[in-house]
């Protein structure tokens, strides 16, 4: 059995590192704890529940679009199958690789505040994040940094697994037919997320090492699971984190609240020079990003944009 490591940020040492460095090696998971985040998941928690509650109807007013990727959206695609869930995305404003518009739900007055304070303090967690995974690969903390700051691109998350479609009969024309995930297998593409969940479970991820793994919720904790660019980044040192949702048991729903740390949108991506020649050539995140969004909301034919297509033949 793969072990998920519990990283105290309070007491990180020499073992920390190690611990963060032997799951990025292998499947990309670790558990964070004293991130004194907990009144902030609680309130989010809360307000995801309200919103989510509300009638289709009524979360369809704030409905995200192709060309506007914030909102609510409940025919999400990965790897062009039809996940079982719905999510309300959030992106600051000036980051996004398209300028957008938030379109907010008229009657929760306090979702904006939670969401957007909640925002702001997974910003600064998961630059103390990076710092902490440049530390165990060894490189100034200032070479990744430098990507990111005040016009980042990151992005926060509102999923809701419920155990049905959550498209009723009536209203599934036009969508693509259910997958048999709630979530199907992906990797983020971004440098890292960190993820809240719920009590119910079902997450799981890849080891090279024991295949599928399941990742349980702790109460309280939040999971970090690392991205493509820093799979790029580390010249695959590290990997991706890939990962998917079981379908949801009956009687039961699933909450989880993602946060998406992506740097700038004019960021350059392209190995560091460690771990050997570099097996990417280099992309830029603008493209990159824009493209896994359009290929989340309409399936192209095509599978959708990965770093495997900036890989240098060997």
């Amino acid at each position: 059995m793969t072990d998920v490591p519990t990283i105290d940020l309070l007491a990180i040492t020499k073992d920390s590192l190690q611990l963060i460095d032997r799951a990025c090696r292998d499947h990309g998971f670790f558990l964070l704890i004293g991130h004194s985040l907990d009144q902030k998941l609680e309130k989010l928690s809360e307000q995801a529940e309200t919103f989510f509650a509300l009638p289709r109807k009524t979360k369809l007013e704030t409905a995200r679009t192709q060309d506007n990727p914030t909102g609510y959206y409940d025919r999400e695609l990965t790897k062009q199958k039809r996940d079982q869930k719905e999510v309300f995305d959030y992106f600051a404003t000036l980051g996004t690789p398209r300028r957008t518009k938030m379109n907010w739900p008229s009657d929760q007055p306090v979702f904006k505040t939670v969401l957007t304070d909640y925002f702001a303090a997974c910003e600064d967690l998961s630059a103390r994040v990076l710092q902490l995974l440049c530390d165990a690969l060894g490189v100034d903390r200032n070479q990744l940094a430098d990507a990111f700051g005040h016009k980042a691109t990151s992005s926060a998350r509102l999923n809701h697994y419920p155990d049905h479609d959550p498209i009723s009969g009536d209203d599934r024309e036009g969508a693509a037919p259910l997958g048999d995930m709630a979530l199907h297998h992906h990797t983020d593409p971004g440098a890292l997320t960190l993820l809240h969940q719920d009590g119910v479970g079902g997450l799981q991820t890849y080891s090279s090492q024991h295949g599928w793994v399941d990742v349980p919720p702790v109460p309280g904790a939040i999971f970090v699971n690392i991205g493509d660019i820093l799979q790029v980044w580390s010249n695959d040192f590290y990997k991706a984190a890939l990962h998917r949702v079981l379908p949801v048991p009956d009687g039961k729903q699933r909450f989880s609240m993602p946060f998406f740390y992506q740097p700038r949108a004019n960021a350059i991506i392209e190995p560091l020079a460690i771990n050997g020649p570099a097996k990417y050539s280099a992309f830029s995140w603008r493209d990159f990003i824009q493209g896994r969004i359009d290929d989340n909301y309409a399936d192209t034919g095509a599978e959708d944009i990965q770093i495997e297509q900036y890989r240098i033949a060997s």
